[in-house]
């Protein structure tokens, strides 16, 4: 989350009067993440999540987005609903940007995870596997290994200013990475950045998942290995086996892995820390001028992705058959 567009106090007002939720008491923008600006929208009848969506989110694939949250709650995902507009609409325009209201979650979310929560969330994001098998939309991963090259281009020539080899070893784990990459798996609905900041806890219980903007149809696996290289690291760069093995643990107890997805895992999550690290290395590198905007880290990512060079199996994530 981030503000990226200003909203002047006239076009918030006359925004918010087509929905019946009264009028706007207070409203303050969200300075976390980087991809869509976010406000904190108090009114008459609560609190709500106010999104603008600009950057990387087309304007196509919002009916997917907001449809998927409808969906996978009626499922018993516990995550923001879109609100709907006195005509029934989920998405409007303000500030010369799509835009969406919707409901606010109550929990907090976990700056330095234990193997607790991430035994939670390996058993939501299987739940949530399972909640949108049959979503009937779909929409393919706009950030999968084919948008990798591209992203690699765009930001080598200046990696180096970030660390010194950085290009290179970007460069090499691309080439690991497309000569091993699996066909073939089970592929359904994954949410594609479950990261701690979009999980909330209620007293170490896991109370809901937010910020959908980046699900699509890919491999399941791969969300799992997203997770793996959000959840599991200490601030050291260490793999915490521990977590790991929680995380996985709880995923398969609500939706075990298949052996293909098992023996996948090293390499899934070998791209996973490599397209964080390209994304987050373009983010940094252009960050917009004047934008309430922190850029996340990509050097996080390149420690992560050295480790995960080094694993040859399952059981370096503490996955035990």
């Amino acid at each position: 989350m981030a503000v990226y567009t200003e909203v002047s106090d006239e076009e918030l007002a006359a925004f918010v009067r087509s929905y019946a939720i009264g009028r706007v008491l207070a409203v303050k923008g969200i300075a976390e993440g980087v991809e869509n600006s976010n406000f904190l929208l108090h009114t008459d009848s609560g609190f709500f999540l106010l999104t603008l969506y600009e950057k990387r989110v087309a304007e196509a694939d919002l009916p997917f987005f907001l449809g998927l949250m409808e969906h996978v709650a009626a499922r018993g995902i516990t995550c923001p609903l879109p609100v709907k507009t006195v005509s029934g609409a989920t998405l409007g325009r303000l500030a010369g940007r799509p835009a969406a209201i919707v409901t606010f979650l109550d929990g907090v979310s976990v700056r330095r995870p234990a193997a607790g929560h991430c035994a939670e969330v390996g058993r939501a994001l299987a739940a949530l596997h399972r909640a949108g098998t049959d979503f009937p939309l779909r929409r393919p991963n706009a950030l999968s290994i084919t948008a990798w090259p591209p992203l690699l281009q765009a930001a080598q020539g200046r990696a180096d200013e970030v660390a010194r080899g950085l290009g290179e070893r970007a460069a090499l784990a691309l080439a690991d990475v497309q000569q091993h990459w699996p066909a073939r798996l089970p592929q359904g609905v994954v949410h594609a950045d479950l990261f701690p900041d979009n999980v909330f806890f209620i007293d170490d219980r896991l109370s809901g998942l937010i910020d959908f903007y980046f699900a699509c149809n890919d491999a399941l696996a791969y969300d799992i290995a997203i997770c793996l290289n959000a959840w599991c690291f200490e601030t050291d760069g260490s793999f915490n086996v521990t977590k790991g093995r929680a995380l996985l643990a709880g995923y398969e107890a609500v939706r075990p892995l298949s052996t293909a997805e098992v023996d996948a895992l090293p390499v899934l999550c070998r791209g996973a820390a490599l397209r964080f690290m390209l994304t987050r290395l373009v983010d940094w590198l252009n960050v917009p001028s004047g934008a309430l905007v922190k850029p996340k880290d990509p050097l996080e990512y390149d420690r992560k992705l050295a480790f995960h060079m080094g694993a040859a199996c399952a059981s370096d994530y503490g996955l035990m058959r």
